[in-house]
């Protein structure tokens, strides 16, 4: 549900996860009660079907699945994103059509992986041109980091793609403080309506601080109360308390994210979430497995301190 509000996609969406049984199969049951848990005061929306969901583990009826459950759960009370990932942008397209037909509010659209090695700009309008044609949804970008590869997009792509028709936000996920200030920047100039938030989360504090317009983030599926907390305070310019929620982050996005291989963010997302009680099992997909005790042990002494009143 798209609110009734002036600048009505700005705020924080939790970038969910998808709970799975122990046989691999995902649990619609929990996928909704996750989608619901989220749902904290000052929470506008959820993105499904996003990275960390696992989209490039699922199948284009899985992530409709996805969808069903997410709206089914919170559809007629926040903003549900689902996130469109397809190395063909034909399949992508259908993707699109599947979450309009779900009841998704918009979609987000991630880069093919085969970009890490190269893209353009006209290939990049067309993956994104076939995909709006195929629905009437309001549409978020994807910036990716600025170490995969050329996955992220240039000034000039970032230039023509924000000029597209219902284009509403940006998922700004450069990783890094000044790629990201340089995004916010060449938006506000030539698309200042679309909507910029900050996504890397080792760096929330910074990024609300230079200009934030919300943020899809994964920690908020995780300890939604502390990432709303952190933008109330940078909004209302209480320096020292963000400070201080920032030194309680910090140390669990560091564990999430900043140890490599950072393709474990899922497990230790999944691993946050049983610890927490909210997930019965962290199953991920093969070849990823479930994180071990060492890694586990940190985990949980981290999520101890971000949960610290």
């Amino acid at each position: 549900m798209i609110p009734d509000r002036p600048n009505p996609w700005h705020g924080i969406y939790p970038a969910i996860l998808t709970p799975m049984r122990d046989d691999f199969s995902i649990d619609d049951a929990a996928m909704a009660r996750h989608a619901s848990d989220v749902l904290v005061d000052g929470i506008v929306g959820v993105m499904c079907n996003g990275h960390a969901g696992e989209n490039y583990m699922t199948t284009r009826d899985e992530k409709r699945r996805v969808t069903d459950a997410v709206v089914g759960a919170i559809g007629k009370r926040a903003i549900v994103v689902s996130g469109i990932n397809a190395e063909y942008s034909l399949e992508a397209a259908a993707q699109a059509r599947d979450a309009e037909a779900a009841g998704a509010d918009a979609i987000m659209i991630f880069a093919p992986n085969a970009w890490a090695l190269g893209q353009d700009s006209e290939m990049a309008m067309r993956h994104h041109r076939l995909i709006a044609e195929a629905t009437r949804l309001p549409i978020m970008l994807f910036q990716a980091s600025v170490g995969s590869g050329k996955t992220a997009y240039t000034a000039e792509i970032l230039t023509r793609l924000v000029a597209l028709p219902r284009i509403v936000g940006i998922k700004e996920g450069s990783w890094e403080v000044n790629a990201y200030e340089r995004t916010l920047r060449l938006v506000k100039r030539v698309a200042p309506h679309v909507a910029v938030m900050g996504s890397g989360d080792e760096h929330l504090f910074t990024s609300f601080m230079i200009g934030s317009e919300g943020s899809v983030v994964s920690l908020a599926a995780v300890i939604p109360e502390v990432i709303v907390a952190l933008d109330r305070a940078v909004k209302r310019g209480d320096v020292e308390a963000a400070r201080a929620i920032h030194e309680k982050l910090h140390p669990l996005a560091n564990i999430i994210y900043g140890v490599p291989p950072g393709s474990l963010a899922t497990a230790r997302l999944k691993a946050c979430l049983k610890l927490l009680g909210r997930f019965a099992s962290d199953t991920v997909r093969p070849p990823f497995a479930a994180i071990g005790a060492v890694e586990r042990a940190s985990i949980e002494k981290a999520l101890r301190v971000a949960l610290v009143p």
